[in-house]
């Protein structure tokens, strides 16, 4: 028979712990996945990613980003690999993430100290709905425990933003920093300025646009961009602004290039439309269309890390 609990159950059972955000992004288009977790100090995510890696399963990526645990993984189940080490140090790992209906099913296995964290620690965050678990299940000691942690099942949604500032007046990194610290829907999770082409002879100071992304329900999707698009003409000081919106975890390789080149090419708006409609970009005139091509390119080199805020010479 399986336990259920909530997360004020778990707290309640185990007394507080110490993960502050657990989300479960999904998809389902390419079979990806992504799970974020935050925790109040970085030394437990970095004992998780040498042990979720360790032990594979269905995790492809795993890094620290901030106090953010990243995980890459992709959507169906495999088997861990705890190796030798395990009698010794212990062990955790994700066997299987499944998509069903508008949750997501987590399924963690732990060893000696490590099943605190699967068991106590992310099931008491308040993103989870529920967990389920065996009878046979014992925390900590010299126990192999597991556990399926359900969550809200959540995608992906950048925004681009560009030429909300003029020379005078405003910062669209600003704006968009603003918008992503105090948006109402879903969970703001990462903010990106990106450096563009800084001999564009139209340009306010430094030629960079900005970008925001949010973990959401799907059904959170349009009121986002409604909240975004309101925010931003409240904001802007431009008679060019523009949003761009992509939803997923994979930046297509035609985005990205385009992105990229906008470093070091001189494009012109209709390029920037093009790169868009071929790479599922949806573009929003919020006072004007002058920031397209920012604002696409603030998509296109999203994930890109450092290499976003900085130009080719950086990094030869």
């Amino acid at each position: 028979m399986v336990q259920i609990l909530r997360p004020d159950e778990v707290r309640e059972k185990y007394g507080p712990m110490f993960c502050r955000g657990f989300y479960t992004l999904v998809d389902e288009e390419h079979g990806r996945a992504q799970i974020i977790e935050k925790c109040v100090a970085k030394g437990p995510g970095e004992w998780d990613i040498v042990n979720r890696r360790r032990t594979k399963g269905v995790i492809e990526d795993i890094r620290m980003e901030s106090n953010m645990l990243v995980m890459d993984t992709i959507i169906g189940e495999r088997e861990l690999n705890f190796g030798p080490v395990a009698s010794d140090v212990g062990g955790q790992g994700l066997k299987a993430l499944k998509v069903e209906g508008d949750e997501v099913r987590t399924t963690w296995y732990g060893i000696a100290g490590a099943s605190v964290g699967i068991g106590a620690c992310i099931p008491q965050c308040p993103d989870v709905i529920r967990t389920e678990y065996p009878d046979d299940f014992t925390i900590g000691g010299a126990h192999r425990a597991h556990v399926d942690i359900i969550t809200p099942k959540l995608v992906r949604v950048i925004i681009g933003i560009d030429d909300t500032d003029t020379k005078e007046k405003g910062a669209s990194w600003v704006a968009s920093l603003k918008l992503g610290t105090t948006c109402p829907i879903g969970h703001f999770i990462e903010h990106k300025i990106i450096q563009l082409n800084p001999k564009v002879p139209n340009k306010t100071t430094n030629c960079c646009s900005t970008a925001v992304s949010f973990a959401v329900r799907e059904s959170e999707v349009p009121a986002l961009i409604e909240y975004a698009v309101d925010f931003i003409r409240k904001e802007s000081y431009s008679e060019d602004a523009v949003i761009t919106v992509y939803q997923g975890l994979e930046v297509p390789e035609g985005l990205r290039e385009f992105g990229w080149s906008c470093k070091s090419v001189l494009y012109t708006p209709d390029d920037a439309i093009r790169a868009a409609e071929e790479n599922g970009v949806q573009i929003i005139s919020v006072t004007g269309m002058k920031g397209v091509i920012g604002a696409v390119a603030a998509i296109g080199c999203f994930d890109l890390g450092e290499r976003s805020a900085g130009i080719p010479e950086d990094f030869e």
